[in-house]
């Protein structure tokens, strides 16, 4: 490995890179599991098919050593991962043991079945992660994206909601050991990102950011406003819980309300961003309300923080998002393009080469012509409290008035740790 640059003098010999893998493919829970890897192989193939993929630079990632992995998880997990992904045991425990509570290590559960070769196919997405931390610290590449990553709710000794290892944890966790120590991380998934959240609660030197669905009313059922960290890292963890049926316009006025404020005071040498595509209005699991122009503001909006407080040091995962054919390939492909510096214009048709493949695989899908859903992004900015505007329109001003109680729930209990007026729209 190369020896790894100071974070604060940018030296990268290449804007934007791909971390990318066949074997992502083979981290594939069941026949009938949500998180289905089609969804990455018709990402990577739309990318393909729209051009961006042509003269950018592909890394393939290594698999995670267990000493990578040791950073952040236990050795009974890694073990138990690596029994039960062995062959004949996951039949066995597959049959023995069909809920979480009697599942060792949250193995064999209805969320987390067994599958052959476990251990192999998820460390090779925590791999993923880390060369592209590696690629960033290195100097070699200023951005990075592994759409395979984002394995969010794993804990320390629990595989959890649909993953194994913590993969941005444990890239976190090297980047501290490499030259960096003021890490900011930014997860967009419909679903609170517990595990990396977890691993640095007490740790001053990372700050977790999270956008998510009420815990009142989605798993894993945290990431409330007043969760903000311990010890040395109180005022770390920040958490904007938004209600169901949120849809573009009012998430980007509590992202911008917060996320921009909070990365600015914490000054970040990198940023990392999960972004899982589970928050569009057509996923199964969650009932939140965006659309893929929703998703590419936001990923434009982390971009430019990265340029704006870290130097433009920017990895990104991917994550959650179970609308696998119409959603998620439109939504990371426009990550991808984010990240490479060739954004594609929402009004992009998409080509009728990858609809016709895809036809073929899923005739009774009613595929996307453009990479548009025709969603509004014009958010209205928050301007202190008191401040909601009305619109006239009823759903549209319930909406603003509920996402402004969350706004300043959030602020007032995060911003004076930060050194931030959470009253002051200025901040």
């Amino acid at each position: 490995m190369a020896a790894t640059t100071s974070p604060g003098t940018p030296t990268a010999t290449s804007d934007g890179v791909v971390v990318w893998s066949p074997d992502y493919l083979n981290y594939r829970w069941s026949a009938d599991h949500p998180m289905n890897p089609t969804r990455l192989d018709l990402t990577m193939s739309l990318a393909t098919s729209l051009g961006l993929i042509e003269g950018a630079e592909i890394i393939a990632p290594e698999p995670a050593t267990d000493a990578d992995l040791l950073r952040i998880h236990t050795p009974g997990l890694i073990a138990a991962v690596k029994e039960a992904g062995s062959a004949g045991a996951a039949q066995l425990l597959t049959e023995a043991r069909a809920d979480s509570v009697s599942a060792p290590h949250g193995l064999g559960s209805e969320d987390n079945p067994i599958f052959p070769r476990m251990h192999e196919a998820s460390a090779i997405l925590a791999g993923g992660t880390l060369a592209a931390a590696r690629e960033i610290a290195s100097g070699r590449a200023r951005r990075a994206v592994s759409i395979g990553g984002g394995m969010h709710h794993a804990m320390a000794d629990w595989a959890s909601g649909f993953c194994v290892y913590n993969d941005a944890a444990v890239a976190i966790s090297w980047l501290l050991d490499n030259g960096f120590d003021r890490i900011a991380y930014i997860d967009v998934d419909a679903h609170h990102g517990d595990g990396v959240q977890h691993a640095f609660l007490g740790d001053p030197r990372v700050l977790t950011v999270s956008l998510h669905q009420h815990p009142a009313t989605l798993w894993p059922n945290t990431g409330w406003s007043s969760e903000v960290g311990s010890g040395p890292g109180e005022g770390t963890s920040v958490n904007v819980p938004v209600l169901p049926g949120t849809v573009d316009a009012v998430w980007l006025r509590a992202f911008h309300a917060i996320v921009p404020a909070a990365v600015a005071a914490f000054r970040p040498q990198i940023v990392i961003s999960q972004c899982g595509a589970d928050s569009h209005r057509e996923d199964p699991l969650a009932d939140l309300s965006l659309t893929v122009d929703g998703h590419r503001a936001a990923y434009r909006a982390m971009r430019d923080l990265a340029d704006r407080y870290a130097d433009g040091r920017w990895i990104t995962v991917g994550g959650g998002g179970y609308g696998l054919v119409r959603v998620v390939p439109r939504s990371w492909t426009h990550l991808i393009a984010t990240v490479l510096g060739r954004d594609v214009d929402p009004a992009t048709a998409v080509p009728e080469s990858w609809r016709d493949a895809v036809a073929e695989k899923a005739p009774s899908v009613d595929l996307p012509t453009t990479m548009t859903d025709g969603g509004d992004i014009g958010y209205l900015p928050w301007d202190g409290p008191g401040g909601t505007p009305e619109t006239g329109v009823n759903t549209v001003d319930r909406a603003l008035i509920r996402v402004d109680a969350a706004i300043i729930a959030t602020r007032r209990a995060t911003f004076p740790l930060l050194g931030l007026d959470p009253e002051d729209p200025r901040d």
